[in-house]
């Protein structure tokens, strides 16, 4: 997929990371029970908000990184597809570290 949104200022793009179909006893789970996801892919990242002075502040994130980000933050848009959220970089948790 050829990806082309470049989020404005302090935002950022995320790929979600379903969760899994499946509970650990075997119990498959159907669309309405599952959770909304609340981990996800960095796909693209704004140029960072501007400090008093004009001066960008960089982000803490960058492209590839895996997030964890607040349950009903952000807005949800879909391209070729897929489900894809924009979100502030302040809606940002946490950055999962391998």
């Amino acid at each position: 997929m050829a990806f082309n949104l470049k989020p404005l200022g302090s935002r950022v793009v995320v790929e979600p990371i379903e969760a899994e179909d499946v509970t650990a006893s075997g119990i498959v789970l159907p669309e309405t029970a599952k959770e909304k996801p609340q981990k996800g892919k960095v796909l693209s990242v704004g140029a960072g908000d501007r400090d008093d002075s004009g001066k960008r502040v960089p982000m803490d994130v960058k492209v590839g990184d895996t997030v964890l980000y607040a349950k009903y933050g952000g807005t949800e848009i879909k391209i070729d597809g897929k489900k894809l959220l924009i979100l502030r970089e302040s809606d940002l948790l946490a950055i999962v570290e391998d």
